[in-house]
Formats: structure tokens, C-alpha cells, sequence
């Protein structure tokens, strides 16, 4: 097979091994100016998964670009610790999840699920799902930024964010069907919600590889660009959301991930209640005297 390119972040300054961190360079400042008086881009990695933190904005690499980074048990059990790392750290205030090389994620590793030593596939099917579950309920908002080839499990850990943006190089496949399996990692549960019932059954059925155009077309996806604006574009969105104010979004995203769920009574309630708590905050403050002032607000979460 030939070499995959490393992720940037990979070829200089990057150290491997452990939960070590290191400096490795300072970024410009994009947008409006952050708390932090002196920015830095923190790096490490553990089981195949890259984390880069730079101003609010947490990057997850999955990467095992010899098998277009295809998940292995560890890999998701370190996913999880990241999501969970996220949820509970303040400064973290955007999650984007990516793919070395030029690769998504192209589902589990059959390979590893073929071990003799590995877990019994309910246990590991159930520990799948708790990293489904971890990331639909970050109440901060993710973006999926998607290279190329997203299939399986891949496919819909891009769908489990709130965001998609896809090169036009991407691909995606629920491709479980031509696996003999069924679909996992939350699929049944969000295909219907982002593409109706039928067009869900069509391509969970059929499990056929779609370009990003035909998935922007029916909706799985946000945004299509060009391979070479990819990282700009989502860097751009993902400052905009960090520079955001913290508890407005992350209510108004639980808001709409319930939408499904609940009756316009209680979303009209629900609205009351998260409006009372934002008024009850210095950020809506914050926002009004920076319109006044005709300059960016400073949100801090407080």
C-alpha cells in the first residue's frame, strides 16, 4: 500500500507516546480576541487518536491511515475519553473530529474484531454505543471534517455531529449490509432524522458509496468544498463557534436534539426557560453592549 501523508501536527514538533503535550507553536489570531492572553496549540496522542487544543477549538485525529483509519477497540475507548474530557473542560468549546491522511474513517477494524483475544461483540457493541451516546450528548457543538472515504461506523460517527463539512473528494457508505451486519454506531436512530425514512431504508439497505455532492443533495451533509479549502473552511467555522457564547449553544443544540421528542408545548417552555437562564448570564449583557459599541463580544460562559 502506499504511504499515507501525515497530518501536519505529525510532521513537526509531534511527539508520540503516552498523554504527553507539548508546545508546539503558536497560531494568529483569527476572529474576535479570545480570554487567553497567550494561545498555544497543545498536541498528544494515545491509541491511534490525535488531540490538538488551540483557542477553544479541540481537534481528534483518527488515526491509523494503513487501514484508512478504521477504529480498533482501544482507538474507541480513547475517543471516548476525549469526548468526555471535552464535556467536562470549560476552555474546550468546539470539538472537531477528522481523519488522518486521506481517509475519514472507514468503520471498525475487522481485522482487531478477528482477534481470538477480543471482547465478546455484545460487550463490544455496547461500549460503541456509549461513545455514540457521549458525543450526542456534548452540549457543545462538533463538527465532522470529512477528507475522504467515511463508511460503517465511520460514516455515522460523521453523522453524529452537528456539523459536516465535506471535501469534494469525500465518500460516504453505510456499508453494513454488504458486511452481512447491521447498522450501529446511532445510524437507525439518525438517518430518519436527517434524510426521512425512505431514503434512510434506500441507503442503509443497499449500503452503496456515495460522492459528498449526492450526500449534500439529500442532506447528510452541510458543506461541500474543495479538497485544498477543507481545513480553512472548518478552522473558520470552528473559531466562529468557539468565539461563541457557551450556554446559548449548548441549549439551544439539546434544544433541537429533542426536538423529535418532545410536544411544541414543552419546546415553547423549554425556549422560556433556557431564554431565563441566558438573561440570568453576563454573556447576553456582553452581546448587547458590544452591538451598541459596534465590536465583537467577549463571551465567557459566566
Amino acid at each position: 500500500m502506499p504511504s499515507q501523508e501525515r497530518p501536519e501536527h505529525e510532521r513537526e514538533g509531534y511527539r508520540q507516546g503516552g498523554d504527553d503535550q507539548q508546545v508546539v507553536g503558536t497560531p494568529s489570531l483569527l476572529g474576535p480576541e479570545r480570554v487567553e492572553s497567550h494561545p498555544v496549540i497543545i498536541v498528544h496522542a494515545m491509541d491511534g487518536i490525535g488531540v490538538e487544543r488551540d483557542e477553544g477549538v479541540v481537534t481528534i485525529t483518527i488515526d491509523n491511515p494503513a487501514r484508512k483509519n478504521a477504529m480498533t477497540t482501544d482507538m474507541l475507548q480513547a475517543l471516548l475519553a476525549v469526548v468526555v474530557a471535552v464535556a467536562a473542560d470549560p476552555d474546550d468549546r468546539v470539538l472537531v473530529i477528522t481523519g488522518a491522511g486521506d481517509a475519514f474513517c472507514s468503520g471498525a477494524d475487522v481485522q482487531a474484531l478477528a482477534d481470538p483475544g477480543a471482547v465478546h461483540p455484545l460487550v463490544g457493541m455496547r461500549a460503541t454505543g456509549d461513545v455514540a451516546l457521549a458525543l450526542h450528548r456534548l452540549a457543545k457543538p462538533t463538527i465532522a471534517k470529512v477528507a475522504g472515504v467515511a463508511a460503517g461506523m465511520g460514516c455515522n460517527l460523521a453523522l453524529s455531529c452537528d456539523l459536516i463539512v465535506a471535501a469534494d473528494t469525500a465518500r460516504f457508505s453505510e456499508i453494513f449490509s454488504k458486511r452481512g451486519l447491521s447498522l450501529d454506531f446511532g445510524g437507525s436512530w439518525l438517518l430518519p432524522r436527517l434524510v426521512g425514512l425512505h431514503r434512510a431504508k434506500e441507503l442503509a439497505l443497499f449500503g452503496d458509496l456515495i460522492s459528498a455532492k449526492e450526500a449534500a443533495d439529500m442532506g447528510l451533509v452541510n458543506r461541500v468544498v474543495p479538497r485544498a479549502e477543507l481545513d480553512e473552511f472548518v478552522q473558520g467555522w470552528a473559531r466562529r463557534l468557539a468565539a461563541g457564547p457557551p450556554l446559548a449553544l449548548s441549549m439551544t443544540k439539546t434544544m433541537l436534539n429533542n426536538s423529535f421528542a418532545v410536544s411544541m408545548e414543552q419546546a415553547v417552555e423549554d425556549e422560556a426557560r433556557s431564554q431565563a437562564v441566558n438573561f440570568a448570564t453576563a454573556d447576553t449583557p456582553e452581546a448587547f453592549a458590544a452591538f451598541f459599541a459596534k465590536r465583537e463580544p467577549r463571551f465567557t460562559g459566566h
